[in-house]
């Protein structure tokens, strides 16, 4: 016959296990910062709508675009103007080489400011869901 105390000794470690698999950035809601291409940067070399993939983005999560600077920028914009690979009015164009930018909550646009190269594959667009509260 079980006693008492094994059934409920059981139920606190399962219990434990799950806290445990519970993701850790529920449990910290710092932001988190990404590399925007990783080892590449915001380049051609890859396609950044791939690298977005499997990422789970908030707002307020930093993306660092590094890039080369002579050859390409990084602009802000709307729908339309991911779409078109035009930069619309009212968007903001960085072109130090380095960036960071926060993910404001909703869609966030990316793309090279030429349109051909915007074409050939330099657009982003994420999704930043609301972040994690805080436990």
């Amino acid at each position: 016959m079980l006693t008492p105390i094994l059934p409920a000794a059981v139920l606190v470690i399962i219990m434990l296990l799950q806290f445990q698999a519970i993701d850790s950035r529920t449990l910290d809601s710092k932001p988190v910062t990404y590399r925007v291409g990783d080892e590449f940067g915001w380049d051609l070399t890859i396609d950044m709508q791939s690298w977005t993939r499997g990422k789970n983005f908030h707002a307020g999560d930093i993306l660092v675009f590094v890039y080369d600077s002579q050859s390409f920028d990084v602009a802000l914009v709307n729908q339309t103007g991911f779409d078109t690979c035009t930069v619309n009015d009212g968007a903001k164009v960085l072109d130090s080489g380095k960036n960071k930018i926060q993910l404001a909550f909703g869609a966030n646009y990316f793309i090279d400011s030429v349109a051909s190269v915007c074409a050939g594959g330099m657009k982003m667009a994420i999704n930043a869901t609301a972040p994690p509260p805080s436990l």
